[in-house]
């Protein structure tokens, strides 16, 4: 029996994590989801005893307590979450972000879109080529003016 994939969204908005898990589980029901509201809270869960680390995490940048910025530096800094691919997903879409980001070891980065048929669209693709392909989903998705 293979394991299932995991997807992680680190993100304070709930409304914003609710229809991101439905439309995930709507790409791909066999996807297990997690979620937690901001960095502090990511890490703890992902250094906590006898966790099944996700296999690929969405982070957002502006949040409490600890942004992403921060949350990313700190995931590649420890040795069990350095591996695990982090596409930032945030409402910024300011070049300094994408260059910061990408600097600190973000694979991706994804301006939040503004309605429901491009996030489909977005996961779907995410989804459709994760793992072997993922970097190509992503290249595909930079096509795509409105996302980096």
């Amino acid at each position: 029996m293979t394991k299932a994939i995991t997807f992680l969204l680190v993100d304070d908005d709930e409304d914003d994590a609710m229809l991101f898990e439905e439309v995930l589980q709507e790409c791909d029901p066999e996807i297990h989801f997690m979620a937690a509201s901001n960095g502090k809270e990511a890490l703890d869960m992902l250094t906590s005893e006898g966790i099944d680390l996700p296999d690929l995490i969405f982070l957002d940048l502006n949040m409490p307590r600890m942004d992403g910025k921060e949350c990313l530096s700190k995931m590649k800094q420890h040795a069990a979450l350095a591996q695990i691919p982090v596409i930032i997903y945030t409402t910024s879409f300011h070049l300094k972000d994408i260059e910061e980001t990408r600097k600190l070891g973000a694979i991706g980065f994804i301006t939040k879109p503004s309605d429901i048929q491009d996030l489909q669209m977005i996961l779907g693709i995410i989804v459709e080529h994760f793992p072997q392909n993922l970097k190509l989903a992503l290249r595909a998705l930079s096509q795509i003016p409105t996302h980096l």
